[in-house]
């Protein structure tokens, strides 16, 4: 008989997305998210972090100060990360497992990219217009999105 114990497919790649986070060199926020096809195939990650070939050490990460002098106008999101680090086609069907629920900008880019459902971990921003634009784009277009539900045994390893 096999086991009943095992990870969910909502675990197992919010999981994968939670574990990408921690790549984030981000002192404040660390996002991670996981792009998985209609079949359960991760297709992609991403972390928040630089652009590629911008120096982690010399670009800023402040919260607040001057635009120029803080992170905001910097920093590729976890979401936006994982649909330019896919090279093999089409993204559409596919869904998105993040820790941290989508900004409007990122919510852009998921519509264009065919992306059809959001599976997120915290909505920590819920009340920012940002958020709000977000979710107003997704009901637009019909892409759904819901919280991870936690599950009672996870992420615990019994070798």
């Amino acid at each position: 008989m096999k086991r009943q114990d095992y990870l969910s497919w909502d675990a197992y790649f919010m999981g994968v997305a939670l574990l990408s986070a921690q790549r984030s060199k981000d002192n404040n926020t660390q996002v991670g998210s996981c792009i998985v096809d209609p079949h359960n195939k991760i297709l992609s990650m991403g972390y928040n972090g630089m652009p590629t070939g911008c120096s982690d050490d010399r670009m800023p990460w402040e919260r607040k100060g001057t635009p120029l002098d803080t992170k905001y106008l910097y920093v590729c999101h976890a979401e936006l990360n994982s649909i330019l680090n896919y090279s093999g086609g089409s993204l559409r069907g596919a869904r998105i497992y993040t820790t941290l629920f989508p900004c409007n900008e990122c919510t852009k880019a998921i519509i264009q990219a065919g992306i059809t459902e959001v599976i997120y971990y915290s909505d920590k921003y819920a009340d920012t217009d940002s958020t709000i634009a977000a979710k107003r784009m997704f009901d637009m277009v019909g892409i759904t999105y819901r919280q991870y539900q936690k599950e009672e045994k996870e992420l615990v390893l019994d070798l």
